[in-house]
């Protein structure tokens, strides 16, 4: 790379006191530092705003809000209402990237630094983002690698600027991480996430919910992205010996099943839902596919 790039980061965290200092110490310490990053305290109760209201006073480039305790979690609203919160406050439009990223993660010094250089040799790669590992005995494990060639997790998403103007705004409901990767492709662009870089997240993938809740959740985002019926029954029965036994699965189809008992709006794109859909019966025919 001929050059440093700009980015720019938003984070929105909500309680966590335990995990917070982890990710601004991670990103401090990157050797290729963020023009800004804007963290958005969504209510927090248990000290995270005053662990982030001190390195607010040390590093200029870092700036906090503090949201009003709304007395719950709403998950993928609640995340995404915040998240345009803090791009709201993004006063200098210079940036070459957008940083979605999560407040209870942590990664290596070079982090950034390398996924911009795959981006810098791929001149179509419009999302991407490392592996999210949890760590066993010391050691990073993959947590859920999913779909490598297409998705890309929702706690650490980088967003090139061009690809970032053809899909925004993001849709503020659960998702909304499948959505943006969906209208990506769908305008030519791709999406991937690098299996090199490892990111761990220090609390498990939907810990505050509940295992129930969280595959619960995962299905209804599932419904409202648009998922074709016959590939969300084969992305069921494909789970069902996956731990959590059976429960996985069921949770799954049950949030998938109440978006139409509920008649949960969808995403408003209906182009881009026949785009999924097309692509879903491909991949279930074992055709090229945006799956790989």
């Amino acid at each position: 790379m001929n050059k440093k790039p700009s980015y720019v980061i938003v984070t929105p965290v909500r309680d966590e006191v335990q995990h917070i200092a982890k990710t601004i110490e991670s990103v401090k310490s990157q050797t290729v530092l963020p023009s800004k990053w804007v963290i958005v305290d969504d209510g927090s109760t248990d000290g995270t705003r005053e662990i982030l209201s001190s390195y607010a006073s040390q590093l200029d480039w870092i700036d906090v809000i503090h949201n009003a305790d709304r007395g719950c979690r709403a998950p993928g609203t609640g995340v995404m209402e915040a998240f345009y919160a803090g791009y709201s406050r993004l006063l200098d439009n210079s940036w070459e990237f957008i940083v979605k990223l999560d407040g209870d993660l942590s990664f290596a010094p070079q982090y950034f630094e390398d996924c911009f250089q795959l981006f810098d040799a791929d001149a179509r790669l419009g999302i991407a983002g490392g592996t999210i590992c949890q760590l066993e005995n010391g050691r990073p494990k993959v947590d859920s690698l999913g779909d490598p060639l297409f998705h890309v997790r929702g706690a650490s998403k980088i967003y090139r600027r061009a690809c970032w103007q053809a899909i925004e705004p993001l849709v503020r409901a659960p998702g909304w991480d499948t959505i943006d990767e969906i209208k990506a492709n769908l305008h030519g662009w791709h999406t991937r996430t690098f299996p090199n870089f490892a990111v761990i997240q220090h609390k498990p993938t939907g810990g505050a919910d509940g295992k129930w809740h969280n595959w619960f959740k995962n299905g209804r985002a599932n419904y409202i992205t648009g998922y074709h019926p016959l590939f969300m029954t084969a992305k069921c029965i494909k789970r069902l010996l996956r731990p959590p036994l059976f429960l996985g699965s069921t949770a799954l189809l049950a949030g998938y099943c109440s978006g139409y008992l509920r008649r949960t709006p969808q995403m408003a794109d209906k182009e881009a839902i026949r785009y999924l859909r097309q692509q879903q019966v491909r991949r279930l025919l074992l055709r090229p596919s945006i799956y790989g």
